[in-house]
């Protein structure tokens, strides 16, 4: 069986190719800078990553206009699984946040296919790649989201969960809702990592709005922006500070603590 992993030079799926591969399966990296390339915007790349696949990872683009098109266009290619990333309690949630993989998970659920959805926190490795890594580094970071706990789940965890269920059996129609095993505050979290990396590091606490307009002035787009600050009000409301123990149950094992991550993440080089 080929498998598709699209997002492939993403968070999780330059973890979930080389799991896949070293587990025997016959993969297909596909981004629009990886091994195979493939554009959410430009449909014609869409076949030659689709021909043999029998199951795809789905990571939903920021548009969801093309989703519904690329899923029937899959099915009709033969593809018989999805496994789509998605946010935790995206149903519930309702916003600006994530109508994108909203419609990726109501999208696949409709299809004739098998379908997983995996519902993530936010990952440990949005503090050290891309996301919040250069205020870090700066010594400050500054977000709308109080004293809320926030169970950070790790990317290898996520990679782990969906490498079973695209290749393995017993995971059609299930949704799993994965998060770390502890919940922390943004605060406590600065703090892990300061002391990791024996670097300044504090966290300061600003207004969503001001956070937006920040995102603005740093060039973000209005809608994305209002998307961002829609993810930390799901936060604020408490609806995802709960943690989960799902990795444990699928794995077999306890998921990565915050602190084993920002050990080995954030020590001195």
């Amino acid at each position: 069986m080929t498998i598709l992993v699209l997002a492939a030079t993403g968070k999780t799926g330059r973890r979930l190719v080389p799991r896949l591969r070293a587990e025997g399966n016959d993969v297909r990296a596909a981004s629009r800078s990886g091994e195979v390339r493939f554009d959410w915007g430009e449909p014609a790349t869409w076949e030659a990553v689709l021909a043999g696949v029998r199951a795809v990872y789905l990571v939903a683009p920021d548009d969801p206009a093309p989703i519904e098109r690329f899923v029937a266009k899959a099915e009709r290619s033969g593809v018989e699984r999805f496994v789509v990333l998605s946010g935790r309690k995206l149903d519930q949630a309702g916003g600006a946040f994530g109508h994108a993989m909203l419609t990726a998970e109501q999208v696949v659920q409709a299809s004739a296919a098998e379908w997983t959805v995996v519902r993530a926190n936010n990952f440990n490795q949005n503090f050290d790649e891309y996301t919040w890594r250069e205020p870090l580094l700066a010594g400050r970071l500054e977000l709308p989201i109080g004293a809320m706990g926030e169970p950070f789940i790790d990317v290898r965890d996520v990679a782990e969960v969906a490498a079973l269920a695209l290749a393995g059996v017993g995971h059609a129609g299930q949704v799993y809702e994965l998060s770390g095993p502890d919940s922390i505050t943004f605060a406590e979290a600065v703090r892990m990592m300061s002391e990791a990396s024996g670097r300044p590091m504090e966290y300061a606490e600003i207004a969503g709005a001001e956070y937006e307009a920040g995102l603005v002035t740093e060039g973000y787009p209005v809608e994305v922006a209002a998307e961002l600050g829609g993810l930390f009000e799901v936060m604020r409301s408490g609806l995802i500070t709960e943690p989960t123990d799902t990795v444990a149950k699928l794995l077999g094992r306890p998921a990565i603590g915050f602190a084993e991550y920002a050990a080995q993440a954030w020590r001195p080089r």
